[in-house]
Protein backbone atom coordinates (compact mmCIF):
# COMPACT_ATOMS: atom_id res chain seq x y z
CA UNK A 1 0.00 0.00 0.00
CA UNK A 2 2.72 2.39 0.98
CA UNK A 3 4.37 1.50 -2.31
CA UNK A 4 2.02 3.98 -3.56
CA UNK A 5 4.01 7.02 -2.38
CA UNK A 6 7.13 5.32 -3.68
CA UNK A 7 8.84 7.92 -6.22
CA UNK A 8 11.15 6.41 -8.43
CA UNK A 9 15.17 7.19 -8.24
CA UNK A 10 15.72 6.91 -12.16
CA UNK A 11 13.09 9.59 -12.67
CA UNK A 12 14.68 12.26 -10.89
CA UNK A 13 18.35 11.09 -12.23
CA UNK A 14 16.96 11.01 -15.47
CA UNK A 15 15.92 14.62 -15.31
CA UNK A 16 19.08 15.14 -14.37
CA UNK A 17 20.55 13.15 -17.21
CA UNK A 18 18.77 15.27 -19.76
CA UNK A 19 19.58 18.79 -17.85
CA UNK A 20 23.28 17.88 -17.99
CA UNK A 21 22.87 16.84 -22.29
CA UNK A 22 21.18 19.94 -22.84
CA UNK A 23 23.83 21.98 -21.39
CA UNK A 24 26.20 19.98 -22.89
CA UNK A 25 24.45 20.71 -26.31
CA UNK A 26 24.58 24.71 -25.97
CA UNK A 27 28.41 24.63 -24.10
CA UNK A 28 29.26 23.04 -27.85
CA UNK A 29 27.14 25.36 -29.93
CA UNK A 30 28.63 28.42 -28.29
CA UNK A 31 32.20 27.03 -28.69
CA UNK A 32 33.07 26.25 -24.75
CA UNK A 33 35.14 23.71 -24.66
CA UNK A 34 35.83 23.14 -21.17
CA UNK A 35 32.45 23.50 -20.28
CA UNK A 36 31.38 20.83 -22.64
CA UNK A 37 33.78 18.37 -21.45
CA UNK A 38 32.79 18.83 -17.98
CA UNK A 39 28.95 18.55 -18.66
CA UNK A 40 29.69 15.22 -20.72
CA UNK A 41 31.50 13.46 -18.15
CA UNK A 42 29.29 14.54 -15.70
CA UNK A 43 26.30 12.97 -17.62
CA UNK A 44 28.45 9.87 -18.41
CA UNK A 45 28.81 9.59 -14.41
CA UNK A 46 24.56 9.80 -13.81
CA UNK A 47 24.08 7.48 -16.85
CA UNK A 48 26.01 5.33 -14.59
CA UNK A 49 24.10 6.00 -11.75
CA UNK A 50 20.70 4.88 -14.02
CA UNK A 51 22.40 2.03 -15.52
CA UNK A 52 23.30 0.47 -12.31
CA UNK A 53 19.55 1.53 -10.52
CA UNK A 54 17.73 -0.07 -13.26
CA UNK A 55 20.37 -3.76 -13.56
CA UNK A 56 17.88 -6.56 -12.68
CA UNK A 57 19.36 -7.83 -9.53
CA UNK A 58 20.47 -12.00 -9.64
CA UNK A 59 19.55 -13.89 -6.65
CA UNK A 60 21.52 -16.95 -6.11
CA UNK A 61 18.47 -19.99 -6.26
Amino acid sequence: MFSLFKQDPTKKLNKSYEDKLESDICAQKNGNINDFSMFTEEALKIRKKIQALEKPVKLNA
